[in-house]
Formats: C-alpha cells, sequence, structure tokens
C-alpha cells in the first residue's frame, strides 16, 4: 500500500486565515543550501532540478528493494536572510538564503540515498546532485497558518505572524521560516497557490 506521508504527519495540515500553535515531529529531508532570488537564480533551479531526480530514485529505491511504497512529498523551503525585514517586509531576494527540501521517510538512511544518487548519476545526473544531503530537523513548538494565493502577497501575512500573533503568545522567534509548496506554480494560478507558512518559536523570557 503507497503511504502518503500528509495524511500520517500533523504538521501537514494548516488553516487559511488562521495561525495555529503546535509540536513539530523531528524529520528528515533531501536538502540543498543556496542564496538569491529564486526567480532568477540558476542554483536554485539547479537545486529544484537536482532534487526531484534523487526524491523519486529514492521512492523506487524504497518500493523495489524495501516492499515500503510511498508518495514524493512536495517541495518545502527554509527562507531567511542576515535582516528578516528584507524576507517579510522589504522583500529583498537578492539578500535571501534557502535550503531547499523534500521530506523522506525515516525508514531510509544514508546509504538508501547514495544508492539512489548513483541511480541518477548513471541516468545522467542533475545539476547539483553532489551537494544534495540528507538532513534532519527538529523545529519543534511552532506556529503555522495556510496562505493561499501568490508567494509575493505573502509577506503581511508574516509580518502578523511575527509581529503581532508570536508575540501575545508570549513566544519568540527561533529558526528559520519555514514554507511547504501545496501546489504547483507551473500548473495553478498564481491566485490558488496552497502554501504553509511555519515559523519555530519558544517561549520569550519574562
Amino acid at each position: 500500500m503507497k503511504i502518503d506521508l500528509k495524511t500520517t504527519i500533523p504538521s501537514y495540515t494548516a488553516h487559511h486565515g488562521r495561525f495555529s500553535l503546535l509540536e513539530v515531529p523531528p524529520l528528515q529531508y533531501l536538502a540543498i543550501d543556496g542564496q538569491g532570488d529564486p526567480n532568477t537564480s540558476p542554483d536554485y533551479a539547479g537545486a529544484v532540478g537536482s532534487l526531484y531526480p534523487l526524491a523519486y530514485a529514492l521512492k523506487f529505491l524504497s518500493k523495489d528493494e524495501l516492499g515500503r511504497d510511498y508518495v514524493v512529498m512536495p517541495l518545502e523551503a527554509l527562507w531567511w536572510a542576515e535582516d528578516m525585514s528584507d524576507f517579510t517586509t522589504h522583500r529583498d531576494k537578492s539578500r535571501w538564503r534557502w535550503t531547499v527540501m523534500i521530506l523522506v521517510p525515516d525508514w531510509l538512511g544514508n546509504e538508501h540515498v547514495e544508492a539512489a544518487r548513483e541511480t541518477v548519476r548513471r541516468k545522467g545526473g542533475a545539476p547539483a546532485l553532489a551537494e544534495v544531503r540528507l538532513a534532519a530537523l527538529e523545529e519543534g513548538l511552532s506556529v503555522q497558518t495556510l496562505h493561499i494565493g501568490p508567494y509575493d502577497a505573502e509577506g503581511p501575512v508574516l509580518a502578523r505572524m511575527h509581529t503581532e500573533f508570536i508575540p501575545a503568545q508570549g513566544l519568540q522567534l527561533r529558526g528559520r521560516h519555514h514554507e511547504i509548496y501545496l501546489g504547483d506554480p507551473r500548473r495553478v494560478p498564481a491566485e490558488r497557490l496552497r502554501t504553509v507558512l511555519r515559523q519555530p518559536v519558544e517561549r520569550a523570557p519574562r
């Protein structure tokens, strides 16, 4: 039976127009780092173009060799900047740093990733295949919401999350802004794109 991890991990559920406080479990991802405007950076395109072939090779390895099939998860990314206003209000994409990621099940390890990497390499490779790593992420206590609409319209939502909701709960920001892309911008109109916006937090000192 094919497993869809989006239905088994509660943190892949978010609500439009509402901020929710939740505990995100430790998870592991195929991940690759970079910086610059995601709309124009060849590094970003190369990163995404390397994640997907490896993610699918890993899925088929799991199905064929381990007898455990699953749905390849959506693209995700961690975003940050030296001055976070470049991300939330000024939206200066040239200053953005990022880690793009795809979740993989916990029954897969580095040995499986390396075998899948070799499969992709034999088939012609990918632009940044050697730079993709298996990375653990422990976000813990987090705030998240579902944004519906263009990516460039996220700024006001993030500003409310960071400056209104989080302080009102006696919390402060910790870690990096996290986005989960539930819609494919190549197929879905911008006004209907669905994106989970997540921010890890911690209790603010009194």
